[in-house]
């Protein structure tokens, strides 16, 4: 199989992924459920603007497709899944609002806020939130001690020493004239690749795998998470807003510090190879069992969108 054709099949079975994804998410934000009963519909509606209808669904995908590997069932991954997403789209909603990065589109639609108003996109974000943790609770499939555990996990990679802490410093860094290269890659590593290092550890943890494994699973989500924002910024700096569903060249314009602008486009484009080369070493150990987590690699360090 060459390499495009790897590809489009990887990305068949990601859609498909995401299909169920979507599903679990919008049972999740019901009006009827345990965690949403009597909630007002103008959040909920709101919440399922900032959710569903998009998105590549990759962090689940990865939270599955470790879980497997370690012969765990979709049936306990898929509600932790749903719950990492539901705190990525948060991390969505309130990156929108005017106070961080100002913008009016998101996967080809009008942010929540515009779509909305302001008060009700970052209230709508904390319910997202909220709610990823009542998701965790309340799965049933997942033993008690690895429930606490993940609940644990998500509430750091989620929060000050994670993801929050990243916007931080990400904000900071507009204020900065310049960043060192180790600089950036603390705050890409904190904003970006906290959640997807939580995806591919939760799998693991899921599966009750060893700790060796689950360190190992674990460095492979940081460096995916590398490859992620690396793509992520070149993609600003290359494409359109048609193709990204979102305003393209605004981390130049708001003074964003990113490796491509520190380096250079075609240094980016061989670190992101180096960057998949690693993310196979690492699953080496496991064969041919882990090739969806190689073509994910591969595909984040690849994608044109």
């Amino acid at each position: 199989m060459d390499a495009d054709t790897g590809i489009r099949a990887f990305e068949e079975r990601l859609t498909e992924a995401a299909g169920r994804m979507e599903a679990a998410l919008a049972e999740a934000l019901g009006s009827d459920t345990s965690l949403t009963e009597g909630a007002p519909e103008r959040l909920l509606d709101a919440m399922r603007h900032g959710t569903l209808g998009g998105g590549k669904r990759l962090r689940p995908f990865l939270v599955e497709t470790v879980a497997v590997l370690f012969d765990a069932s979709k049936r306990g991954a898929e509600p932790v899944a749903a719950a990492l997403e539901c705190v990525h789209c948060y991390s969505l909603v309130h990156d929108d609002l005017p106070a961080m990065d100002d913008d009016d589109l998101r996967r080809g639609r009008p942010t929540v806020h515009r779509a909305f108003d302001e008060a009700t996109a970052i209230l709508a974000g904390d319910a997202l939130l909220t709610l990823a943790f009542g998701l965790v609770a309340n799965a049933e499939a997942v033993e008690p001690d690895a429930r606490l555990e993940l609940v644990r996990m998500l509430s750091r990679e989620a929060g000050a020493a994670g993801m929050v802490g990243g916007q931080v410093l990400d904000l900071a860094a507009e204020r900065e004239a310049s960043l060192t290269e180790s600089e950036i890659a603390r705050m890409q590593a904190m904003k970006t690749g906290a959640l997807i290092a939580f995806a591919a550890e939760a799998g693991a943890v899921l599966a009750d795998a060893p700790l060796a494994d689950r360190a190992r699973l674990r460095r492979y989500g940081e460096i995916v998470g590398l490859a992620f924002q690396l793509a992520d910024d070149l993609l600003d700096e290359t494409a359109d807003a048609g193709a990204l569903g979102k305003a393209a060249g605004k981390d130049a314009a708001r003074g964003k510090k990113t490796l491509p602008a520190l380096h250079g486009q075609d240094w980016t484009r061989t670190e992101l190879q180096r960057l998949v080369a690693e993310a196979e070493s690492v699953l080496q150990p496991y064969g041919e069992a882990a090739e969806p987590l190689r073509e994910a690699a591969r595909f984040v360090a690849g994608r044109d969108r």
